[in-house]
This record gives C-alpha cells, sequence and structure tokens, in this order.
C-alpha cells in the first residue's frame, strides 16, 4: 500500500486514512493507495464498515497539477485512470462507507466523496469541482455521480463555473448527508458505520448492489435486485432477523462474528 494511504481497522470498522501532507493532493501513487486499501477492506472478514478520512485539517484539494501541467493526452491518461480506477473499487465495496469530510474537498477530492454511499461534513468545509479555471473538467467520474445526487441543473452549475459551495448549500442540495462540528466529523462517522458493521451486513451489500444498479445498469436493475433479495435466504442474518421478528425481540445480527 502507498505510504500516503493506509486502512486502520477497530471494532469492524475500517478507516481509508489519507496521508499527503500538506493538502493531500491526489497523485498516482495516492490513487494506487486507495485501490489498494478498498481491495485489503473488501477482503477482511474484520471490516464491515468504512470511513474515508483525510485527517482534521483537508480531505483532499484535488490533483497535484504539479504533475499534470506538461502532460498531453495520451501521458495523462494512465494518470487520471488511476484515480478512477480507484474510486470505482472504493464504490463497489461491499459494506457501506462514509466520507468524514473536514477542510476541503475538490476536484478530485470530491470525486472521492462521491464516491461514497454516505458524507458527513464539517461546519467549515468547502466542496467543489474547480477543474474548469485551470482548463480541464472532472475527468475521475465527477460529471457522472454528481448528477445523481445533486441533479443535472446544480452539476452543471458547479462544473461549468468552477465555484466552491459551504457545507450548508451542499447539506441543503443533498451533496452532503449530514454537517457537524469539525470535531464531530470524524467519530459520527465512525459511529454511523459501527450501526452499519453491526448489523445484517449481507443483506447490506445486496442492497448497496441493487441500489448501484438503478444507477448505472437501469435496464437490469430490477433482475439484479430480486436474484440479490433471493439469495439473502439461508443467510444466518435473514433467519435470525425474521425469527427475532416473531418472538418480538432484538435482532442479533452476526453473532460469533
Amino acid at each position: 500500500m502507498s505510504d500516503s494511504v493506509r486502512l486502520e481497522v477497530e471494532g469492524g470498522v475500517g478507516t481509508i486514512r489519507l496521508d499527503r501532507p500538506p493538502a493531500n493532493a491526489i497523485d498516482r501513487d495516492l490513487s494506487e493507495g486507495i485501490m489498494a486499501a478498498a481491495r485489503q477492506a473488501a477482503d477482511r472478514d474484520d471490516v464491515r464498515g468504512l470511513v474515508v478520512w483525510g485527517g482534521e485539517r483537508i480531505f483532499a484539494a484535488g490533483a497535484d497539477i504539479k504533475v499534470m501541467v506538461d502532460l498531453d493526452s495520451e501521458t495523462v491518461r494512465p494518470v487520471v485512470s488511476s484515480l478512477g480506477d480507484a474510486l470505482e473499487e472504493l464504490e463497489t465495496v461491499p459494506m457501506i462507507t462514509i466520507s468524514a469530510i473536514n477542510g476541503y474537498a475538490l476536484g478530485g477530492g470530491l470525486e472521492l466523496a462521491l464516491a461514497t454511499d454516505f458524507r458527513f461534513a464539517a461546519e467549515n468545509a468547502r466542496l467543489g469541482q474547480p477543474e474548469i479555471k485551470i482548463g480541464v473538467f472532472p475527468g475521475a467520474g465527477g460529471t457522472q455521480r454528481l448528477p445523481r445526487l445533486v441533479g443535472a441543473a446544480l452539476a452543471r452549475d458547479l462544473v461549468y463555473s468552477g465555484r466552491q459551495i459551504d457545507a450548508e448549500e451542499a447539506l441543503d442540495s443533498g451533496l452532503v448527508d449530514r454537517v457537524l462540528a469539525p470535531e464531530e466529523v470524524y467519530p459520527a462517522a465512525l459511529e454511523r458505520a459501527r450501526t452499519y458493521a453491526d448489523g445484517p451486513v449481507e443483506a447490506l451489500a445486496a442492497a448497496k448492489a441493487s441500489l448501484r444498479a438503478a444507477e448505472t445498469d437501469p435496464r437490469h436493475g430490477l433482475a439484479i435486485e430480486r436474484d440479490a433479495f433471493c439469495a439473502l435466504f439461508g443467510s444466518p442474518d435473514q433467519r435470525e432477523g425474521m425469527r427475532a421478528f416473531l418472538e418480538k425481540r432484538e435482532a442479533r445480527f452476526g453473532a460469533g462474528r
């Protein structure tokens, strides 16, 4: 794994920690670190919820422009593909994922946050896709994922203008799910992730895959949903959940994990 990305695990929750001071600028090494961390999390039985965090000061301020300024259309392709592939890997991990956003989430940093299921932001967070101001536009999934969350009109506004929005506007638009004091963002994301880690993880994974199909494969989404639903029957969590309902008690999912 990259020196600038690490996976930390505690209590069933993994944290993909970005650590490339001062701004967590995204280069190919960091992208490959995100890819490796996402794959490792997906392969580990003790990771049942996942948080992405850039630290107390900044989430990620975008691509490392110094390494891109002199590239041409061919040499830039592996750079942007590295981030795009990493974000697709993150988006498809089976557990529920939450971005904990302190400070800036700009450019590739916002694209990273868009690849998770939820986004918790600090009151002082700033989010945006400013690429147009340097003569390009979001190329690692931003034009695809952003409209699904905020609608086409606001997505066009953010991409065409490159403007940054504050946490309150992001909350009102649906771009983020919670706004908290800066020191509460990461703990709140961990707490929420633990609720998923302690839940019926197979059902959550199936629900996540089915919801993603509605966005990315609507033609086959109904069939994917039905197959995933049927496959859960006979699983320990399905048996426990339904028996607990009939017995009028709280379900104890994941007994023996």
